[in-house]
Parts: structure tokens; C-alpha cells; sequence
């Protein structure tokens, strides 16, 4: 069973985010390391890889610089192989042209499942893996806590406010799963320099026959008119008991159309 797990390398958390103060996007030019939301889904892949008995995990990301450092991490975890498509051209791409590039990196492995986080930590737009989805004309089940293979359907465990619902989807299929899915595997020394030797194949947009127009500031069909920063929490109001205290803590949520 062949598993591709879509993973982002993100600017370090540790480290303050800096905007680029023409494009107002985030600067990715410092330490790039694995999403955490992504470990998530490597783990599942390499667990239903096993339960198959035979098969691998392909990782495939868009990251700029050629930088793998994150792709190494999940490939010390246990995934066989990547797909790293990195190209000055891809500067600017907004969640559909990234979608494309995905999509596209997909097709070039013979995938029975694709897996990927519900969202990344530094864009929370929640869009791409259904966009992938579309894109590739797989059928798509969001949110899953479990999942299990059964010959060549899904079985899915799908988290929703009020618990779950058991869902069913043939393969191929895409996947998205939540942080509570599986617990990731720390990389074992032995399974960090494994990893120096595993290939990680570097593309161009033109290798995926997409047009540059169709990424990067080109493509774009968001923009980002403005950043400002978030209002500061105001002080709360005190309420003192007077024996009215009940009726102005009453009237205080109507105000507020709580109640």
C-alpha cells in the first residue's frame, strides 16, 4: 500500500515571524522545520503501510530554497521517499495554486491513499486538501480521529462537535486528519541517518507542466490588502455584590444578546 502524505516545512514557531513589508507575506528565509500538524499524518501513513503489510510513504511538499530539513525529519521517522518541488516561480502562490503544484506532484506517484493535516500552522486556511481533492477527482473525507483500510475502501472515524461519524469512501482517496489520529514516533538515531540516504526528488514547475503564470504572484487569487495588529484585550467589568448582583450580571449578557 502505497501512502502519499502532503507535509509543509514551516518557518521555526521558536523563532518571531517577520511579514515582508511589500507583500505582507511571511518571511521563509530562516530555520524551516517540519509542520507539527504534518507529523500526524506521516505516522498514520507509515502505520497503515505496516498493517498492509508492504508498501511505502511518499512525502510531497513545496517549500522555496530547496530546503528539506523538515522533509528529512519525517523521512527519519520511516517515509521511503519525497517529492520536494521548489522553483522561484512558486513565490506569492496562494492555497490553489499550491493545490495545483500538489496535485500535480501526486499524479507522479501511484498512490492508494493521500493523507494530509487538517490545516498548516502558519496559513490556517483549511482549503488545500480539499482543493487537491477536486483537483486530482479523488473523494475527500475531512477531519478523521481513526482510520482503517479494508481491501480497497477507507474507513474513517470523522470528528465532528458532537463526536464522530463512521464514513466509508473507496480508494484512492484523500484524507485529512486531526492531531489526535495517532501519537508520532520521535526519529530513532538509527532512523536519522537512514535518512541522509533517502531521495528526495527536486522539481520544477516546468517538470509538473504547469505554466508559471498559473503560480506564484502570477496565479494569485488572493491578496493581501492589509496586516495590522490585533486589539488588546480590554480590562473586564467588576461586578460587587449588593444584593443587585444577579439582575446586572442579567442585564449585562441581554446587552450583550446572550441571553
Amino acid at each position: 500500500m502505497n501512502v502519499v502524505v502532503c507535509v509543509k516545512q514551516i518557518p521555526d514557531p521558536a523563532t518571531p515571524g517577520e511579514l515582508d513589508a511589500s507583500t505582507k507575506t511571511l518571511r521563509r528565509s530562516g530555520s524551516i522545520i517540519l509542520d507539527d500538524s504534518d507529523a500526524y499524518g506521516v505516522e498514520m501513513g507509515l502505520q497503515l503501510a505496516d498493517k498492509a503489510g508492504g508498501g511505502e510513504v511518499i512525502l510531497v511538499s513545496m517549500a522555496p530554497n530547496n530546503e528539506n530539513k523538515g522533509l528529512r525529519t519525517a523521512l527519519a521517522m520511516g517515509a521511503a521517499k519525497a517529492l520536494l518541488i521548489s522553483d522561484e516561480a512558486l513565490a506569492g502562490s496562494d492555497a490553489l495554486s499550491t493545490a495545483k503544484v500538489l496535485a500535480k506532484a501526486i499524479e507522479r506517484a501511484d498512490a492508494d491513499l493521500i493523507l494530509t493535516a487538517t490545516e498548516s500552522t502558519d496559513g490556517y486556511t483549511g482549503t488545500i486538501p480539499a482543493q487537491v481533492a477536486e483537483l486530482l477527482g479523488l473523494p475527500m473525507v475531512t477531519f478523521a480521529k481513526h482510520i482503517e483500510v479494508d481491501g480497497d475502501r477507507v474507513k474513517v472515524q470523522r470528528q465532528t462537535e458532537a463526536g464522530y461519524d463512521e464514513v466509508e469512501s473507496p480508494l484512492p482517496a484523500v484524507v485529512s486528519v486531526t492531531a489526535g489520529v495517532v501519537e508520532p514516533r520521535y526519529p530513532s538515531f538509527k532512523g536519522i541517518m537512514a535518512a541522509k540516504g533517502k531521495p528526495v526528488d527536486e522539481l520544477k514547475v516546468a517538470d509538473l507542466g504547469l505554466d508559471a503564470g498559473q503560480v506564484g504572484w502570477a496565479g494569485a487569487r488572493q491578496e493581501i490588502a492589509d496586516v495590522s495588529a490585533a486589539e488588546e484585550r480590554k480590562a473586564g467589568e467588576i461586578v460587587e455584590d449588593e444584593g443587585d448582583g444577579a439582575e446586572r450580571i442579567v442585564a449585562f449578557l441581554e446587552q450583550l444578546k446572550v441571553i
